[in-house]
């Protein structure tokens, strides 16, 4: 996936792999005939044409933009940004959106990283019925990130927007995060009957220990299923490739822990592959490990009181209706749950990060994000916030108080009003700067950590890619009216040159 090829490659759909069996079982059967069916894909890359071959010289020309999208992060319960109390720690909990494959509009990425997205969103709904939100000692974020797949371009954007204090991470203190979780890959968590887990962490220290001590205690809760929560082996040189490097090297004295479904080597030999597909997960292993992820959450924030515990159920509806909708193109994007929140652009999911149209901005102009991204941000919205007093106001003309938002817009056309910290990340490299319409490549700069080893990936402009099927003569029959021609252009001349000198004698001339 990551070499250079001096040839195009194409993954035929279910259809075109139809029509060209058909064509050549025609050839087949015509061998003998004067004209064979041929194919002729159809797609004219610009960067190739224009001759710029790096992100640099492309951006300059404009053939190319950007790989990136947007990534979201909610708080629950949402963060009031007036008040003068002081800010509680902060446990983030994170996951990516996209995946990447050898074809782009098939990456699925269903046990990575999709897996671990719908662990995520069904433990925020399971934790959303909890009452006495408020009363949480520690403060719950969650974040979906985008780009991760292309040198974890989401999570440095998003270490670099809280760096800056920009719009888009306003309520977020960076300084108090204390716990990093992060889900991984999950969804091949079963083994024998029994849903095995593994907690990567980044150092033996007291609040690592006390983030296993709560997935232990989660475990035990679930007392009907099952389940094996392991510390991964000692042995390992520290977390698995993960989002969380990202945040260790901002802020290296920050509790992290990485749930996977392997310990000492990656189990999901499909990864990065368009074959890792609704196929290759077990909706059983991700129910458990939201409820897992849920209950290990609600300890920590309420320093390990469990007064609670046994109220928070994840729904296994909702994660089969999530996989649904995330891998399969029936019902796919157009699925109930998803229309209830955003009106889809296409129905068959993709989770490649896409390129970022436009200027960047944390509020970004609906169609320039993709259908993942604002289904997350309307789900968490919807997940993590209060009702706010105006919600018979139309929305969002009326949506103007302090931390509404609009969501469900899409949907119905009206929307509804609620009050709920959640906002759009842009993600993109932090090595790019976007000013007067265009895209800039800054240089490496050895001082700041998020640019010293930030790639730059862009995509080039092209159109859709088309096949066609037409009929031509074959060689050996062109070969025959080549040779015919000439035979009788010979002809011609030499008849020609007969009639002149005919004529000639005939009328006496000289």
């Amino acid at each position: 996936m990551w070499k250079a090829y001096n040839f195009p490659v194409f993954l035929l759909s279910r259809t075109s792999t139809l029509i060209l069996q058909e064509v050549v079982m025609k050839n087949e059967k015509t061998k003998k005939s004067n004209t064979e069916n041929v194919a002729e894909f159809n797609v004219v890359m610009q960067t190739t044409k224009s001759g710029t071959h790096d992100s640099d010289s492309c951006l300059k020309e404009e053939t190319c933009l950007p790989l990136g999208g947007y990534s979201v992060w909610s708080a629950l319960p949402p963060i009031n940004i007036s008040s003068s109390q002081k800010s509680k720690p902060v446990i983030v909990t994170m996951t990516s959106m996209d995946s990447a494959s050898f074809f782009r509009d098939k990456s699925l990425g269903a046990d990575s990283p999709i897996s671990g997205l719908i662990t995520l969103l069904a433990a925020v709904d399971a934790l959303s019925y909890l009452d006495g939100l408020d009363e949480l000692n520690k403060q719950l974020v969650f974040v979906v990130l985008t780009g991760e797949s292309w040198g974890y371009l989401g999570t440095r954007r998003f270490v670099l927007e809280a760096d800056q204090h920009s719009d888009s991470v306003r309520g977020l203190d960076f300084a108090m995060i204390e716990t990093v979780m992060e889900i991984g890959s999950v969804g091949k968590g079963l083994s024998n009957g029994v849903k095995t887990f593994y907690s990567h962490t980044s150092g033996d220290t007291l609040a690592t220990n006390e983030t296993f001590q709560a997935l232990l205690r989660a475990q035990d809760s679930l007392k009907t299923e099952s389940i094996k929560i392991s510390m991964a082996s000692t042995s390992n040189p520290g977390v698995p490739p993960s989002s969380l490097m990202t945040f260790l090297r901002k802020k290296s004295q920050i509790s992290g822990v990485v749930l996977e479904d392997f310990d000492t080597s990656f189990t999901n030999k499909f990864y990065h592959s368009h074959l890792d597909d609704l196929s290759n997960v077990n909706s059983s292993a991700i129910v458990t490990a939201a409820s897992l992820v849920a209950r290990t959450l609600y300890l920590l924030a309420n320093d390990q009181n469990a007064s609670a515990i046994n109220a928070i159920n994840v729904n296994a509806s909702l994660v089969e209706e999530l996989l649904g909708c995330l891998l399969n193109c029936k019902p796919g994007s157009s699925c109930e749950l998803m229309k209830h929140y955003i009106s889809p652009s296409a129905t068959c999911p993709s989770h490649y990060v896409g390129v970022i149209l436009g200027e960047p901005s944390s509020v970004p102009y609906p169609a320039y994000v993709s259908d993942v991204s604002r289904f997350v941000w309307n789900f968490l919205a919807s997940k993590t916030s209060i009702f706010s007093r105006n919600i018979t106001s139309a929305c969002p003309n009326d949506c103007n108080g302090v931390g509404e938002l609009c969501i469900r817009e899409e949907a119905d056309g009206k929307g509804i009003c609620v009050i709920s910290t959640t906002r759009y990340v842009p993600a993109y490299s932090t090595r790019l700067k976007y000013e007067s319409g265009s895209w800039t490549v800054l240089p490496y700069n050895s001082s700041e950590e998020m640019s010293a080893a930030d790639p730059v990936w862009t995509e080039s402009n092209w159109d859709t890619i088309s096949l066609r099927v037409y009929k031509v003569q074959n060689t050996a029959y062109d070969g025959l009216i080549l040779l015919s021609g000439i035979v009788v252009t010979v002809l011609t001349y030499l008849l020609i040159l007969i009639t002149r000198a005919f004529i000639r004698k005939a009328l006496k001339w000289d």
